[in-house]
């Protein structure tokens, strides 16, 4: 099997006016490029092995020394399509239109794939090998249970390649004791959710469509009617797949996926961040460095001083920590909470993944959980940064021999052996420093990030020490003591003249814009609206500071940072049951397009839709909560 074919067709990129728009499914160049470099389940070890295999023999078993399985979608009879992300048809490099194809409908259903069983050429279907943490205990062989990738794709002019996926497409020998199916409901919110979250600019999984599996009758809490999401992103693997190599001891595939890792998912050893001296060392980094380190590190070079230096698995590690301090702070400055960060759920590449029970807040609960079965609040949105962060530690477990073994790394007796005795207390210190040094970049980064973040969502140009403590928490405070929508507060905030500030009255009178419809819902109206004034005194100085006079710029600029439009539960619950119970279709779409550009006014569609689904919401949807079974 190749590892890079473009089905013999020229890719000419279909250009029109030197802009590229497209190309067909057939001619989108294909790779398989993870199946090609890593190993294969033992039992399947070939594309044939697995489709001479009866389907039904496919299913749930222990899969020991392998990446991956591979494995065909179940086919699924008569599929509807029911949605389709232009966005995501455009990034992948598909032609406007490609959706429309018969190709399209039966590769997304799960009713084509890109393998010839006459010649063995072309890419063959895979899902991935992991376990994980969840909840905080080990949990075993996970896997993808319901997900297939069918191939690997390269958008022919940004050259960006992504492994395109099916989740709900069958039984996989990592299903376990499920049925490998998805329901529709979830199914929606996944599809919905992926497209937001990179409209908002928050680095994140992503849904190309969304298919109706009408003869597909899945059972959860009740019998439901069954879907598929066509997904993507640069890579699908996570710390869960790190933390089964762990557990098997399997160090020799540890050593192999993270070569993979750095190698394949990132762009090369020298794409790592070089080492930073730490605030008592020579030389201490800056801000400016820790936001942009050097890199361009050649992979032999070890890096800082003996106790704590850095050899190449190091900055593969550290690379991993920094993408995912730099989503979470976008989560928390955008007030989106996953519901179930497990180990398998955390992206190697800092993405958001995996979208079971999650939820943007509404009125603003540091406390707040979407998942009704994490009674413990592990997940809530409070939790997000130290549970990436307990995470990331069992990372840099994983790892601990590659990254202790410092400038060792390469020596053949410690790559063949392992371990010698007398060089274990160094190692083993070393590891242990790389990953504290680490947990202090993860702060430093994810504190720069959000601060950055929520000085944009504030309307401040210029940095100033007292915004954390004086503008940014006062205000969540304000908002958390008086249950003000999150959203809202900064959207109506964009809105406000300084003009409409100038006194205490005047001041009072505004507050009353970020109260809900009814009114003030926790603590008293005058001490909500005397609160509000005080603190937008401070604000209305700190913006006449950065902005002077321009305001219809600072205006403008808040409202591109700040959504009109938010994927809220209750928007999402509203979809389900209007496309479920009243077999709408319009509204996916309908939905989609405020999903993909959420900063407008308005969006074409229904006009009185539209401003309900960015107004207030109702009281019994707020604070909605959700199980795992999807």
């Amino acid at each position: 099997m190749t590892a890079h074919l473009s089905n013999g067709a020229a890719v000419n990129g279909n250009t029109s006016n030197g802009t590229f728009s497209g190309v067909s499914l057939q001619d989108l160049p294909k790779t398989n490029v993870f199946t090609s470099k890593l190993p294969p389940d033992p039992k399947y070890k070939t594309p044939s092995d697995s489709h001479n295999a009866p389907r039904k023999d496919l299913g749930p078993r222990m899969v020991k020394g392998a990446l991956y399985t591979f494995v065909r979608p179940e086919e699924t009879s008569e599929p509807e399509l029911l949605g389709v992300s232009p966005a995501a048809l455009r990034d992948i490099g598909l032609s406007p239109g490609e959706e429309n194809t018969s190709d399209f409908k039966a590769l997304v259903a799960g009713n084509k794939i890109y393998w010839d069983p006459s010649t063995e050429e072309g890419v063959y279907p895979w899902a991935q090998c992991y376990g994980g943490y969840q909840f905080g205990s080990w949990a075993s062989q996970l896997g993808d249970g319901r997900a297939i990738s069918l191939f690997e794709s390269t958008n022919p002019s940004t050259k960006t390649r992504y492994e395109i996926q099916l989740k709900g497409a069958g039984q996989t020998p990592y299903s376990r004791f499920a049925d490998g199916k998805a329901v529709l409901r979830s199914s929606i919110r996944e599809f919905i959710v992926s497209e937001a979250l990179n409209a908002l600019g928050i680095p994140s999984t992503r849904a190309l469509s969304l298919t109706l599996a009408p003869e597909s009758r899945v059972r959860r809490e009740k019998i439901e009617p069954g879907a598929i999401v066509t997904r993507f992103a640069q890579s699908w693997l996570r710390i869960g797949t790190f933390d089964l190599l762990r557990a098997r001891g399997d160090r020799n595939l540890t050593r192999t996926l993270a070569t993979y890792v750095a190698e394949n998912v990132y762009q090369g050893w020298e794409s790592l961040p070089a080492y930073l001296p730490s605030p008592t060392e020579p030389n201490s980094s800056s801000t400016t460095t820790i936001l942009n380190p050097p890199r361009s590190i050649p992979p032999t070079t070890t890096e800082g001083p003996p106790p704590v230096s850095e050899n190449r698995f190091a900055r593969l590690y550290r690379e991993i920590v920094r993408r995912n301090a730099l989503t979470v702070a976008k989560w928390q400055a955008y007030a989106f909470t996953n519901g179930v960060l497990n180990t398998d759920n955390t992206s190697l590449l800092g993405l958001s993944l995996d979208f079971g029970p999650f939820a943007f807040l509404d009125d603003f609960d540091p406390s707040y959980t979407p998942n009704h079965d994490d009674h413990a609040l592990r997940y809530s949105y409070r939790n997000q940064p130290s549970i990436i962060w307990w995470n990331l530690v069992r990372l840099g477990e994983s790892l601990g021999e590659l990254i202790g073994a410092g400038p060792l790394v390469d020596d053949p007796q410690f790559i063949n052996q392992g371990v010698a005795k007398e060089n274990a207390p160094d190692l083993i210190a070393r590891a242990e420093s790389v990953i504290e040094r680490a947990g202090a970049e993860y702060k430093s980064v994810f504190l720069e990030e959000y601060t950055r973040l929520m000085r944009l969502r504030f309307g401040f140009l210029t940095p100033q020490p007292q915004d954390f403590n004086t503008t940014f928490s006062e205000a969540l405070d304000i908002m958390e003591a008086h249950s003000l929508d999150f959203h809202h507060f900064f959207r109506r905030l964009s809105s406000v003249r300084l003009a409409e500030l100038d006194t205490l009255e005047q001041r009072q009178d505004i507050a009353s814009r970020f109260f809900h419809a009814e009114g003030v819902t926790s603590g008293t109206e005058s001490a909500a609206r005397e609160r509000i004034a005080k603190w937008l005194e401070q604000w209305r100085q700190r913006i006449h500071q950065d902005w002077d006079n321009n305001e219809e710029e600072r205006i403008e600029a808040m409202k591109t940072v700040n959504p009109n439009f938010i994927p809220r539960s209750w928007v999402l619950d509203e979809v389900i049951q209007r496309v479920e119970k009243g077999g709408e279709r319009d509204v996916i779409g309908q939905v989609m397009a405020m999903a993909l550009r959420p900063f407008e006014e308005s969006w074409g569609g229904e006009r009185e839709q539209e401003k309900r689904w960015c107004g207030d919401v109702p009281r019994g949807g707020r604070g909605m909560m959700c199980s795992c079974s999807s």
